[in-house]
């Protein structure tokens, strides 16, 4: 007997309410500043609106990034944006997206992950590690150079300073431009930044804004080096206890999401630095060939990668075949 199509939507609806999906943030939730948020807003409209029961965890509410990752490996938590640094750890080549300058924006980065069949290596990779790489999310327009009280325009305006670096692989990008750098974890970066432990950070511009940061951050330099950005993870252990009907609700849900973000992002990123200046930071909008000054110095990063040779060659003539 055929059910009818309201019928069979509250029957199904009814079946994926059953299971709850917790999703760990890590950003305030701010539709404003936060291109990661804008993700989880657009996923959570969808599982929600197939009659999934959504709780979106407070960023620091259930740990740390390691701890996070562990819950996802083990099943406790279900979906999580998370550090790349994560997933890259388990599938070195990721390390790619995090060369400087190698993307022209966020479209570009997107048509090389479509072109390298990136999420299927990664996911060949993590898939011992009970993880699936669901999406790569922008978190906002290009990084800069975020400082207290320097401004940046050149390598050279670096040389005095000390920045807080996320790992090795910073600390040899910053040498390379002739600065120092040392490796604080994010939530002691306001406490480095009113001590002056450390003189600024890379990120996006509207990092200080989304962390108030910006009655101690006084500059940002409109440097872009990298694109910044966070992964979405599932667990597998979670999506594969899933119906087919409710995993193509989920792959619904990424597109809708993925879709959402770069729209945010697009906008975003033509209205940023303004904002920046109405609470009183200062922008350095560099010139082209100011911005050519740290491509060049950076070079050398790609050859003391923590990638192999074949992966950094491979992902620079993807960069070039999609630019």
């Amino acid at each position: 007997m055929k059910i009818p199509t309201l019928a069979f939507s509250m029957l199904m609806a009814a079946t994926m309410a059953t299971a709850e999906v917790k999703i760990a943030l890590d950003t305030p939730p701010d539709m404003a500043t936060s291109g990661s948020y804008n993700w989880v807003a657009a996923f959570d409209e969808v599982l929600t609106a197939n009659g999934m029961t959504v709780r979106q965890m407070p960023r620091g509410s259930i740990g740390n990034e390691d701890e996070i990752f562990d819950q996802i490996s083990t099943g406790l938590l279900e979906v999580s944006v998370s550090d790349v640094r994560a997933v890259a750890r388990i599938d070195n080549p990721l390390y790619g997206l995090r060369l400087p300058y190698i993307f022209e924006d966020a479209a570009h980065m997107d048509r090389v992950l479509e072109a390298g069949d990136i999420f299927a290596q990664a996911n060949t990779n993590l898939a011992p590690h009970d993880v699936v790489l669901l999406s790569i999310v922008p978190i906002g327009p290009a990084s800069g150079f975020i400082t207290t009280n320097a401004t940046i325009r050149a390598p050279a305006d670096m040389s005095n300073l000390r920045m807080r670096a996320l790992d090795d692989a910073q600390l040899a990008m910053y040498a390379a431009w002739g600065s120092s750098g040392t490796i604080v974890s994010w939530g002691e970066i306001m406490t480095a930044l009113q001590t002056g432990v450390v003189d600024g950070y890379l990120n996006s511009p509207f990092v200080p804004i989304s962390f108030g940061q910006t009655d101690v951050v006084r500059n940002f330099s409109d440097a872009g080096v990298i694109i910044p950005i966070r992964a979405a993870l599932a667990s597998r252990s979670w999506y594969e206890s899933l119906s087919d009907d409710e995993r193509a609700v989920l792959d619904e849900a990424v597109t809708a999401a993925d879709r959402a973000n770069r729209a945010w992002l697009e906008e975003a990123s033509n209205t940023v630095l303004s904002e920046l200046e109405e609470l009183g930071v200062s922008v350095q909008r560099l010139t082209a060939e100011e911005r050519a000054l740290f491509r060049e110095g950076a070079q050398s990063v790609y050859e003391s990668s923590v990638m192999s040779t074949e992966d950094t060659e491979r992902w620079m003539a993807l960069a070039e075949e999609t630019r």
